[in-house]
């Protein structure tokens, strides 16, 4: 609530001043030709018409058929036509659009280099002189048409890219609102082969296959993502607010100038790429320390090679020698989420006595996590990082498969189809997506039919229904209540080609075969029905803690991840936080009685804003490990270097479920092996012991982890207990939750934490924040 009654500064004043005197710039991005900007920008053309807002059509590609149809009753304002190389150019007539003087006009192409002797030089400059002219402008872009990623793009697909006129890369912070539409590389080349995509097009890509296309799509969803990050970041200082955002992760090196800070800041960019975020480096020097000749020249080398892995490098002077306090200030100050330290080099007896730097940031701020590398060198002379491995399993294609393995490629090629549309949050238009599709899917003569809908009452989304089937639901009788669901085996029997089944991630009423929806759809799968569903990025098992950090609801209905890595196509649905806010007011969410409530509490700007960009940033990665899933093909993140093996350790406190989420995501996102210990010793009882258990188990295994428990004599021999499983499986990471002990009880009676820390320094030990 506080940001409705914020006093607004004298700059934020002055500039809604002039926001009244000028249009709104909406650009509707893509990540190829061919994604359905085009298609998009009119149908909003015609809905705003619906409206009664005045809307014409300033320039568009006539080459596709289905823009024609598209078009529909909307005005077309002729242009000025010219040749260039043979093709017809068009560019926008200002004079004709300012006689006119619509509200809205339709501008397709934004990259576009205007005739020698027009007014303006682009296209850009003719939408922003109709904007200065309150008239409002919505637009088409695709994203290696922006300068900066063009060059990106022709780096990672090793091509040049035609293209008429780049960007600045400014573009889009500097429109009202950017939609992306997210569009898999299957879709985009089933359009090709329908023609659906125009010669011209093609042009700038004559490189069309799903690599090529997955890594453009990608740079689309990193792209917006940074965009968003900044709205986020501007959002947050206003309310006052510091510290991570649970949206994204930004990582912190810590170095000395020592011959081992290159290897920390190598390690930190590895990190930093797996993990999709951003990387800065820094030294804390006391300001009465005069860096020796050999400093120097260490400090000049880490510069230069942050400078080349496109880290931010810091020096920071303090005035005293409490460099815990100095990397917390600093941390909170740049929204830290990470901390990477080397490992000490202090003796057991000083870190007791004076206490260890890791355990004094742990203990001044609890919201960081604190990353401490190996020590490799003592343990076994290493000084660098293991090269990238080649050596990946191939398939002789020459051997006979066994039955079991010719089973299992059968079933393979009878299942169904699996087509996940995913948002940030309720009302982006999931349900009314899916609904589209399968009419255009009937329309081509495919037998569809809507297995659950959940419409809300949205009649925009009722209206999509059309000619499709619904099929009854089940009724069932649970606690002298009828309720309604999803009838399994009607679907079943009915084997329609396609089903629609609204979210996911519903819990089904007891009595019901399945406890879960999604396990309705993968029984359905097995039938070999497809099936096209929704969901929204809370619901994502592994990200329930990131989501309560950002609105402060734990999700109670989830999904494991490894549905979603199931799915063949995984699509976002993108809307700005704005435009979803104006939805939900306009009562197109919920119902109007509950529209306030929603806005001050889920919906907030600042919430909306971070889902979105969490939104964005795991379907990045999703697009990535795909990718890297092609032999031929790595991804934008890179790779990473080595085989690792990570090792959860969790107890009975209630953040153990946290921990093994956060295990899961990492060792996801490494390939790596991962292993959740539990080490159970006879002082330590707990009158609901095997209920928690049981739910560590039962989590651990939902998203694909080895659950292992073990039992000991005491207390002290716990940590024997982990230190030896940690050398039988050849851990290569420790994860821990931070210690719950004081610093006087940990002196008196230890703690494993930090005796894992003295003991296991040939290991990476991550302390995850509470």
């Amino acid at each position: 609530m506080s940001e409705q009654f914020r006093r607004k500064t004298p700059d934020e004043i002055l500039e809604s001043i002039s926001n009244i005197k000028r249009g709104r710039l909406k650009i509707i991005l893509g990540a190829v030709s061919g994604s359905g900007k085009t298609y998009h920008m009119l149908l909003e053309g015609n809905e705003l018409k619906e409206r009664g807002i005045d809307v014409v059509v300033g320039v568009v590609n006539k080459s596709c058929s289905g823009t024609l149809k598209q078009l529909g009753s909307l005005e077309l304002i002729p242009t000025i036509e010219w040749e260039q190389n043979g093709h017809i150019e068009q560019d926008i007539d200002l004079e004709k659009i300012y006689k006119r003087n619509p509200e809205v006009v339709l501008i397709d192409r934004l990259a576009h280099k205007n005739h020698i002797h027009a007014k303006n030089a682009t296209r850009l400059d003719d939408v922003k002189e109709l904007i200065n002219n309150e008239i409002s402008v919505i637009t088409t872009l695709n994203i290696y048409e922006l300068k900066g990623v063009k060059k990106v793009a022709e780096q990672l697909l090793n091509v040049s890219l035609h293209v008429e006129v780049t960007l600045p890369e400014d573009t889009l912070t500097k429109a009202d609102e950017v939609r992306l539409l997210d569009v898999t590389p299957e879709a985009i080349l089933k359009r090709l082969q329908k023609g659906e995509i125009s010669e011209q097009d093609e042009g700038p890509l004559q490189f069309f296959n799903n690599g090529n296309l997955a890594t453009l799509r990608e740079l689309s969803l990193r792209f917006l993502a940074e965009e968003v990050e900044e709205d986020l970041t501007e959002h947050r200082e206003q309310e006052g607010l510091m510290g991570p955002s649970g949206a994204t992760e930004r990582i912190l090196v810590c170095v000395q100038y020592h011959w081992n800070g290159s290897i920390l800041i190598r390690r930190g960019d590895q990190i930093a790429k797996r993990l999709g975020g951003e990387f800065l480096i820094a030294s804390f020097i006391p300001l009465s320390k005069k860096l020796s000749k050999e400093e120097e020249i260490f400090k000049s080398s880490m510069q230069k090679l942050a400078n080349k892995l496109n880290g931010s490098f810091f020096e920071i002077t303090m005035n005293g020698d409490e460099i815990a306090k100095e990397i917390v200030g600093f941390s909170m100050q740049h929204r830290i989420t990470r901390i990477i330290l080397g490992q000490s080099k202090k003796p057991v007896w000083e870190e007791v006595v004076n206490g260890s730097i890791v355990n004094k940031i742990m203990r001044k701020s609890k919201s960081i996590d604190v990353y401490i590398m190996a020590d490799r060198v003592k343990a076994f002379g290493e000084r660098i990082i293991p090269a990238i491995k080649t050596d990946k399993k191939k398939e002789n294609p020459y051997r006979r498969l066994s039955n079991d393995e010719m089973h299992d490629k059968v079933e393979r090629v009878k299942k169904g189809t699996f087509k996940i549309f995913i948002g940030a949050a309720p009302g982006v238009g999931k349900t009314y997506t899916m609904l589209r599709e399968a009419n255009q899917l009937k329309e081509n003569e495919m037998d569809v039919v809507i297995g659950l809908l959940e419409a809300h009452g949205r009649k925009e989304t009722i209206a999509q229904v059309g000619n499709l089937e619904i099929l009854p639901k089940k009724r069932i009788r649970y606690k002298n209540v009828i309720l309604e669901e999803m009838d399994l085996d009607a679907i079943i029997s009915r084997n329609p080609e396609v089903v629609l089944i609204d979210e996911l991630a519903h819990t089904n009423v007891p009595g019901n075969k399945n406890q879960k929806r999604y396990q309705d759809v993968m029984d359905i799968l097995d039938a070999g029905i497809s099936v096209i569903s929704t969901m929204n990025i809370q619901h994502i098992e592994s990200l329930k803690d990131s989501v309560k950090q950002i609105t402060g609801v734990s999700v109670r209905e989830t999904v494991p991840d490894s549905i979603l890595q199931l799915s063949d196509e995984l699509e976002l649905i993108d809307i700005s936080p704005n435009a979803l806010r104006k939805r939900m007011e306009e009562g197109n969410i919920y119902a109007m009685d509950k529209v306030e409530q929603s806005l001050s509490h889920f919906f907030k700007t600042q919430n909306l804003i971070a889902l979105r960009e969490l939104a964005l940033r795991e379907l990045a990665d999703d697009v990535d490990d795909r990718l890297e899933s092609m032999k031929r093909k790595e991804g934008v993140r890179g790779p990473w270097r080595k085989d690792e093996v990570i090792f959860v350790c969790v107890n009975l406190r209630a953040d153990s479920e946290r921990l093994i989420r956060r295990g899961f995501r990492i060792a996801y996102r490494l390939k790596a092996e991962w292993y959740v210990i539990f080490v159970k010793h006879p002082n330590e009882r707990q009158a609901d012991e095997k209920v928690v258990l049981d739910k560590l188990i039962s989590l651990t295994h939902r998203l694909g982890g080895t659950f292992e428990l073990y039992t000991t004599r005491d207390r002290r021999s716990v940590f024997k207990e982990i230190k030896k499983q940690l050398q039988t499986k050849k851990a290569t990471q420790v994860i821990l939750g931070q210690s719950a002990r004081t610093r006087w009880q940990e002196i008196v009676g230890g703690s494993i934490v930090a005796r894992l820390l003295r003991e296991v320094r040939h290991l990476d030990v991550l302390i995850v924040a509470d």
